[in-house]
């Protein structure tokens, strides 16, 4: 069950939040916590008892933690368990038929794949887990003893699928007593909205022109319109991703959570350093915190502070998924990053402009790494983009979905803020718009049979 389903919209979510706003103040986290089991048993109910594991997990080795702060030994021993037991899950159901595939292409072996299906949101919600328990063994948050609100914690259903990866020590204090007042809520069904909006009617209509690319074959396409395909896709995936965690913080701001902000604008960035500050901010924020600084960070010279660096791309760009194109994505920006770092910062801060072309190129390749999976039709594809082969192909598909491109860049853009700044003393012309925007995703979703979402993979 994904939010931009009519099932979510009009069955899970209103009897979901009527029966959270009716129990108890002190019943609700259980009631979360039902509420989250059920959401995620909707997709998976297979995979249900891996979830509740990572669960019991990381409940018993943070508890083991706290009560042995005076041996420092066993306080490794419980941190080892949890980490062993959540990326030891990680591994097995992401990893291990890429690991098989490897061995046989090396070998020539013939071990047979295990075609496990992929449980929902395990990338995120393992990497939350540690997290918690990592904090926990620095001593950063007490253990917390109450398995009821722990199981919130890690289950919470707005990101449990997809993040914002939020850590314990964002919501702490909000898990034990929190208060949910109209404002909150009504913010929080704003937020909603326009991720649904964007998700719906933006997302889904210019990834439709990707889908129709891959369908054609990269062989037998214009370069124009292999450029036209890559632009929708990087917008497809920025308007996906953007808007699935905007819906979460607005499901969260409607349960009485603050989640953290997951994506500021990051097309609008002058560099590729900025652009990474803005995009997927609480994966970056991760990736910081428990991976970079640890090995060392910046701490330790320039030739330590690259090998950390390139230990965190290798990282970034394998969790994305069990191909090594991610990888290839991963060492891609590294290198751009090593080049801004070393000499090229300095020239795109002084010509801002250059910068901003610089970037937009940047990333748009790299969304062309990061959506073929296989290193052949990827050679074919960047091939094409680059032999300007002429066409007439192209001007069909702009004429079809050249004002959703057009929409999609636009809203790329800080254009609802400005937009927003400019009503806020008319809260009936923003209500109505919110109205016609949830009406419109709804006749989408009643009507259309084309409804992905790219981050489901990972």
């Amino acid at each position: 069950m994904v939010f931009s389903s009519l099932m979510f919209l009009f069955r899970f979510m209103p009897i979901a939040f009527l029966l959270y706003y009716l129990v108890p103040k002190k019943f609700k986290n259980f009631t979360l916590l039902c509420l989250s089991m059920v959401f995620y048993a909707w997709g998976e109910v297979r995979y249900l008892p891996i979830m509740v594991f990572s669960i019991l997990l990381d409940y018993i080795a943070s508890g083991g933690i706290e009560r042995n702060r005076d041996s420092r030994v066993k306080m490794r021993l419980f941190l080892a368990l949890s980490m062993c037991g959540n990326l030891g899950m990680l591994l097995f159901f992401k990893y291990t038929d890429f690991f098989i595939a490897n061995l046989n292409g090396i070998f020539g072996t013939a071990i047979p794949q295990l075609g496990l299906p992929l449980p929902l949101g395990i990338s995120f919600y393992t990497f939350q887990t540690m997290s918690y328990t990592i904090d926990v063994y620095r001593g950063k948050v007490h253990a917390e003893r109450n398995i009821i609100d722990f199981g919130a914690f890690v289950v919470l259903f707005p990101q449990l699928i997809a993040g914002p990866i939020v850590k314990y020590t964002d919501i702490n204090r909000e898990l034990k007593s929190r208060r949910i007042e109209l404002p909150m809520i009504q913010d929080g069904i704003k937020l909603f909205i326009m991720g649904l909006g964007s998700k719906v009617l933006i997302a889904n209509n210019v990834g439709a022109l990707w889908t129709e690319v891959q369908q054609l074959g990269f062989a037998e396409i214009s370069s124009g319109l292999a450029w036209l395909g890559l632009l929708a896709y990087t917008l497809q995936i920025y308007f996906d991703f953007s808007g699935y965690s905007l819906m979460a913080i607005g499901l969260g701001k409607m349960l009485g959570f603050q989640f953290p902000k997951n994506f500021d604008y990051p097309y609008t960035s002058r560099s590729v350093t900025e652009f990474w500050r803005r995009w997927h901010m609480t994966m970056s924020g991760w990736f910081r915190d428990y991976l970079y600084i640890p090995l060392g960070g910046n701490r330790k010279g320039k030739g330590r502070t690259y090998f950390n660096l390139f230990i965190v791309w290798m990282a970034t760009g394998f969790w994305h998924g069990a191909h090594w194109n991610f990888v290839l994505w991963g060492l891609f920006y590294y290198v751009v990053l090593m080049a801004e770092k070393i000499f090229l910062g300095r020239f795109l801060e002084k010509h801002r402009v250059v910068g901003h072309v610089f970037t937009i190129l940047v990333f748009t390749l790299g969304w062309g790494l990061f959506a073929i999976t296989d290193f052949e039709q990827l050679g074919v594809f960047f091939t094409r983009l680059f032999d300007f082969t002429g066409g007439v192909d192209v001007l069909y598909y702009l004429r079809n979905y050249g004002v959703s491109i057009l929409i999609g860049i636009l809203c790329s853009m800080p254009i609802f803020n400005y937009l927003e700044k400019k009503t806020q003393r008319l809260p009936l012309v923003q209500t109505a718009f919110l109205v016609l925007v949830l009406v419109m995703c709804t006749g989408y979703l009643v009507d259309a049979t084309y409804n992905p979402f790219l981050y489901w993979n990972f």
